[in-house]
């Protein structure tokens, strides 16, 4: 892959954008913040101490892979299936750090492996949003993710201590906050004819393997399907 002029630009990052990024991820992880304290009170009720589970979601920060664990733990947990369900729902992070390559190759190597730690769905979306407006968006990766991460870390430590007053959080509809999120991101997105067949290719994918694979598996799917569809429909064979 060339080294362009462009994408070396656009790889900026200084405490300008990251505390930009930061700011501009606060509304979505007070939400984040929500889900954290009932992640919070479900490992309770598993039967992990508080200091267990705060230090679980500062060091893993992984909010999906962490509920899924939950199910398998007790005292002689299937070390395998846990190891195998964990990479299956991260496995989408591969695909992230693929997608920000063009950006992060020029950034050094420790500093590319430092961003990367707080990646999440939420701040890799906007990330990607800003890059392809021809903004810098390592910031948004970044200030974003400290904030997602931070909000994540308090959530949790709440759910340990009042986490029973949030315990339903589908109830208030907070769980809907996130798909809409991604479907604004979505529409406001460009918007050609390439981009929406992939879209669609990448939920009709997701969904099939909802319904007939096992679970968490459509997050990976509805990944492979779009990513390889939008590797081969490449962007200059089609009109802009």
């Amino acid at each position: 892959m060339r080294t362009t002029d462009t994408d070396a630009s656009l790889s900026e990052l200084d405490r300008r954008l990251v505390w930009m990024g930061f700011r501009q991820t606060v509304p979505i992880a007070v939400f984040v913040m929500v889900f954290g304290a009932a992640f919070g009170l479900a490992a309770m009720q598993a039967g992990l101490s508080p200091s267990w589970i705060v230090l679980m979601s500062t060091t893993v920060f992984a909010g999906a892979a962490q509920f899924a664990v939950l199910d398998l733990w007790g005292p002689q947990m299937p070390i395998m299936t846990l190891a195998a369900t964990v990479f299956a729902i991260n496995a989408r992070h591969l695909l992230m750090g693929a997608s920000l390559y063009p950006w992060l190759r020029h950034v050094p190597t420790a500093r590319r492996y430092g961003v990367m730690l707080v990646a999440s769905d939420v701040n890799w979306a906007m990330s990607m949003q800003a890059l392809n407006r021809g903004q810098p968006g390592l910031g948004v990766l970044l200030g974003g993710g400290l904030a997602l991460w931070s909000f994540w870390v308090a959530g949790t430590w709440m759910g340990t201590h009042v986490g029973s007053a949030i315990q339903d959080p589908k109830r208030f509809g907070l769980d809907m906050v996130m798909g809409c999120f991604f479907v604004a991101l979505v529409v406001g997105g460009r918007k050609n004819l390439r981009m929406v067949v992939i879209w669609i290719v990448a939920a009709c994918a997701s969904l099939m393997a909802h319904r007939y694979l096992p679970d968490n598996s459509h997050v990976v799917v509805g990944a492979l399907a779009g990513g390889l569809l939008g590797a081969f429909w490449t962007e200059g064979r089609h009109e802009h």
